[in-house]
């Protein structure tokens, strides 16, 4: 996306100017962020949500709703979530990352299966979990949605995304998790150039859901080891982004996070189990 903007002259066109910084992992932008080193990262709300209740004055932003899927081998016996039960799992990430927190709420009230004790956990990154899974040493992965694209570009099988796991849940499927995350006294600050970010950010989508032949520019950039891959990164980043965010979106997001909370646990959200006021930028619907 930043590629877009700086291709098409968005970001001049807002009066604007971006200077990505690239860190290593989630944590060091969450620091930099915090320590005043950067301006604005992308995390999600359940994080900021933490963050606003011990204290904090970080706001949220939706930019994404692509989170992830569950994954088997094209020839795999399992069907359904319920053939996970004493399966071998890769799993994305830590205990109380988002999609393993749904996925297990959507196994425990649609299915009265604990996934967290009837499955051989494996956690750890996407990259070694894919080689896993395709090395027969997994049954089946959990994992964010590039590499999901990858894998089912491969061949293999999705039995499950994230978001029709919360549209059984009772949550909108769409429901942006991820975004831009700024402190809430920088944004009435600088609201002019937020805004002019914002505009930029949405105008570089626009043409990433209208153009291949901008994906095919970018190719490079996606990682993509041939048509197939882009095909599906392509297909997969454009179901994520946000067409609406408003009323319902937030009411959902406050359901989900005490959902969360319930299962995470302080682990996860800290001493509070609702979202905590203040946690989207209130002058941002659409």
């Amino acid at each position: 996306m930043l590629d877009v903007i700086a291709k098409h002259g968005l970001d001049r066109k807002e009066g604007i100017r971006i200077e990505p910084l690239e860190l290593a992992a989630a944590p060091a932008a969450q620091l930099a962020l915090q320590a005043g080193r950067v301006d604005l990262i992308v995390s999600d709300w359940v994080w900021v949500s933490r963050q606003r209740s011990e204290g904090g004055d970080l706001t949220f932003i939706p930019y994404s709703s692509a989170i992830g899927a569950l994954i088997v081998p094209t020839t795999s016996p399992i069907r359904d979530v319920a053939g996970l039960a004493g399966q071998r799992l890769g799993i994305a990430g830590s205990a109380i990352d988002k999609s393993w927190l749904v996925l297990r709420l959507y196994a425990r009230t649609q299915l009265g299966l604990d996934l967290d004790v009837r499955v051989h956990k494996s956690f750890g990154a996407p990259p070694l979990l894919s080689q896993e899974l395709a090395a027969g040493r997994l049954d089946a992965v959990l994992t964010y949605w590039p590499f999901a694209a990858k894998l089912e570009a491969a061949g293999m099988r999705r039995l499950l995304s994230i978001g029709d796991a919360l549209a059984a849940l009772g949550i909108i499927g769409d429901l942006p998790l991820t975004g831009y995350v700024v402190s809430a006294p920088w944004a009435m600050e600088n609201q002019a150039a937020l805004d002019g970010f914002l505009d930029a950010s949405h105008a570089a989508n626009a043409i990433l859901a209208a153009s291949d032949a901008e994906w095919e520019r970018i190719a490079s950039l996606t990682g993509a080891a041939d048509v197939a891959e882009l095909s599906k990164l392509r297909d997969a980043y454009r179901d994520g982004i946000p067409r609406h965010w408003g009323a319902a979106e937030r009411d959902a997001a406050a359901r989900l996070y005490r959902m969360l909370a319930e299962i995470g646990g302080t682990t996860l959200v800290g001493s509070s189990p609702d979202l905590a006021p203040g946690t989207f930028l209130d002058w941002v619907r659409y």
